[in-house]
């Protein structure tokens, strides 16, 4: 990339700026390119606009990828880069998702204004969360509690629970920790106890599927055992044709060279879980996803979806 300067496409948020510099570095790192050779650019999204109502409502996922990606088909940004959990599983004509960093914490944490953890918060405590999974998983250790949408970046959740607008919200270790916010969490939970969202703790570099000398770049800060993971879990939603309304949950760990899936689906009320467990070699991730995938989709008949 002689003489030019190399754009990453970015949100806005705090948390956002924060995964993209971190590919910056990446690229810095595992590449002859030096930090002025590399510009973040800041992108607005429709999903940091709309704050007061659930992203199926107004759009699903893509309205925190599309902006970007349309500044990529467009040639005014080189790489984009996404938290993984937040991409649609379908992927977009002319763009590839192939390079990812080392994953960051997957799991799920809870925070509760009176540093109290999940089983001992009142009856008819109010949790704030915006995910149909998280409510679902959590409704199923406390049926007692109540569930309640809360969108915004970090900052603006855990505001409203100062406020009192809430008793407790369920969040991503990763961003709490990007964030500095560590010493406010009171619990969290094993991968085991709520299986993460596909791709969580993942942040995902995006370019043109036609721009080899970018693909050649990205291919150079690709972590292969997160590329494994994120194949598994990603090969799941897309043989569900998951939306930000299907609450299903993915999560694989790599031991030697054998790669275990976890993965659970939830009816569209919540009242019925679909689960399947299966391993095998880390070179078979995008099959082994496939598979964990069709099992689930057989055992809940279509209850998942509208």
């Amino acid at each position: 990339m002689k003489n030019k300067k190399i754009i990453i496409g970015s949100r806005r948020s705090k948390l956002a700026l924060i995964y993209a510099h971190k590919a910056k570095d990446n690229i810095i790192l595992n590449t002859n390119l030096e930090d002025n050779d590399i510009i973040i650019k800041k992108i607005s999204t429709e999903g940091d606009q709309a704050q007061d109502l659930r992203l199926s409502e107004i759009g699903g996922k893509g309205l925190f990828s599309t902006a970007i990606e349309k500044e990529l088909l467009e040639k005014k940004i080189d790489i984009a880069v996404h938290a993984l959990k937040d991409m649609p599983a379908k992927e977009t004509e002319g763009l590839m998702v192939n390079s990812f960093l080392e994953r960051n914490d997957p799991r799920e944490i809870l925070i509760s204004k009176d540093k109290k953890k999940l089983k001992e918060l009142k009856t008819n405590a109010i949790i704030g969360t915006s995910s149909y999974r998280r409510e679902f998983q959590i409704q199923r250790i406390r049926t007692d509690i109540n569930c309640k949408l809360i969108r915004g970046n970090v900052d603006t959740r855990i505001k409203k629970l100062n406020d009192g607008l809430y008793d407790a919200l369920i969040l991503s270790y990763a961003g709490m920790k990007f964030l500095k916010f560590e010493n406010q969490i009171t619990e969290i939970f094993s991968t085991q106890e709520l299986i993460p969202s596909a791709g969580q703790g993942i942040i995902a570099l995006q370019c043109c599927n036609d721009n080899n000398e970018i693909i050649s770049i990205l291919d150079q800060v690709n972590h292969n055992e997160t590329y494994q993971k994120a194949q598994a879990e990603r090969n799941v939603l897309k043989v569900l044709e998951g939306d930000c309304e299907t609450a299903v949950g993915a999560h694989a760990s790599i031991k030697e060279d054998e790669i275990i899936l976890e993965a659970e689906l939830f009816s569209l009320d919540g009242t019925k879980k679909f689960y399947e467990k299966k391993s095998s070699k880390v070179k078979n991730a995008k099959e082994l996803g496939k598979e964990v995938g069709e099992i689930l989709k057989k055992k809940s008949n279509n209850s998942y979806k509208k």
